[in-house]
C-alpha cells in the first residue's frame, strides 16, 4: 500500500551526527505542533516540551547529560536543537506512556519535514539531579515534571543509516 505517512514512518532514522545548521522556524514550528497532537491519557494533554536552541544551554545540557553517561562524548552528536519531553507524574497514571507518544510524534513530525533527529535517554537523570532540578524551576517547572526524552534535530552530516531487517517474530497473529 503506498502512503506517505506510512513510509515516512518506515523511512525515519536515527541520526548521530550533525551539520552546524539552523533549523528553520516553520519547520521548527510544524514539528513542535504535531507533537502536540500526540494521544494522551484521558485527553489531559499533561506533557511538556522545553525547545532548547541556544549553544549555551544545549552545551549545559549535553554535559549534564554526558556526566549520567560516565561517557565523554557529546550525547547529542553536534545536534543544535533539543526538545526535552517532560511527563507530569501527578496529571495522569499515563503520565510516562503520554510523553513518550509526544517524543514519538516528534521523530517523525521532523522526519516528515526533512529534519534529522534522534531519541537519546537519560532525561530523567539529568533532570531529577541538583541541577537539572535549578533548570526546571528557572523554566517555571517542579519536580512533578519527570524527563521523559531527549529528542536531538538538526541536518545530518551525511546518509542516514539503512533499515536493520525487521525481525521475523515481531508481530504474532493470534
Amino acid at each position: 500500500m503506498e502512503n506517505q505517512v506510512l513510509e515516512a514512518l518506515k523511512t525515519r532514522r536515527s541520526v548521530r551526527s550533525y551539520l552546524d545548521k539552523p533549523i528553520e522556524q516553520e519547520k521548527l514550528d510544524a514539528i513542535l505542533e504535531a507533537a502536540t497532537y500526540a494521544p494522551t491519557g484521558m485527553g489531559r494533554q499533561s506533557p511538556k516540551i522545553v525547545l532548547v536552541q541556544t549553544k549555551e544551554l544545549r552545551d549545559k545540557i549535553s554535559n549534564l547529560n554526558k556526566a549520567v553517561s560516565g561517557r565523554d562524548v557529546d550525547p547529542f552528536y553536534g545536534a543544535p536543537v533539543v526538545a526535552i519531553v517532560f511527563g507530569h507524574k501527578t496529571a495522569a497514571h499515563t503520565w510516562f506512556e503520554d510523553a513518550c507518544l509526544v517524543a514519538g510524534n516528534l521523530l517523525n513530525a521532523a522526519h516528515a519535514v526533512g529534519v534529522d533527529s534522534c531519541y537519546i535517554y537519560r532525561a530523567r537523570e539529568v533532570f531529577a539531579s541538583e541541577e537539572g532540578l535549578a533548570l526546571l524551576k528557572e523554566w517555571g517547572m517542579d519536580e512533578t515534571y519527570v524527563g521523559v526524552a531527549n529528542c536531538i534535530l538538526g541536518y545530518g552530516a551525511g546518509e542516514a543509516p539503512a533499515a536493520k531487517p525487521r525481525k521475523e517474530d515481531y508481530i504474532l497473529k493470534v
